[in-house]
């Protein structure tokens, strides 16, 4: 008996360390995925954009200054010119409406801490208050 309730512990704390490993190397896992099926095709799987059409979204000083747009941005879509560290950009982006409040919140959580960001955690209720008023893009 004490056999199997020793493998029973080894087993466990062997699946909770490798439980706790996953969550510490994607945090937002959901964000990821969402970022990958919605918004890599332009600005490319390490978010380097392409250079003079879409901006990139890697170290991007746009992120950190406009922290609550983005909201918009990704549900409104963005048109008219736009600097992203010191560069213009003019292509218009289509907004992907289909996204949740909360869907949004995981993207700007992933994007902020991707690619070396470090623009912190935006809370779902900041989003929430971002796309009530959305004046941007309309």
């Amino acid at each position: 008996m004490k056999k199997y309730i020793l493998s029973f512990l080894v087993l466990g704390c062997f699946f909770c360390f490798l439980f706790f490993q996953s969550c510490k190397e994607t945090p937002f896992a959901h964000g990821k995925i969402l970022y990958e099926n919605f918004c890599e095709s332009c600005h490319m799987a390490d978010g380097s954009g392409l250079e003079g059409v879409i901006p990139p979204l890697a170290n991007a000083d746009y992120l950190e200054k406009y922290r609550l747009d983005i909201a918009c941005i990704i549900r409104k879509g963005q048109s008219g010119e736009i600097v992203v560290n010191g560069q213009k950009y003019n292509q218009e982006m289509a907004g992907i409406p289909q996204l949740t409040d909360f869907e949004i919140t995981n993207v700007i959580n992933y994007i902020n801490t991707a690619w070396g960001n470090d623009y912190g955690y935006t809370k779902i209720t900041e989003v929430q208050e971002a796309l009530k008023d959305c004046p941007l893009f309309e």
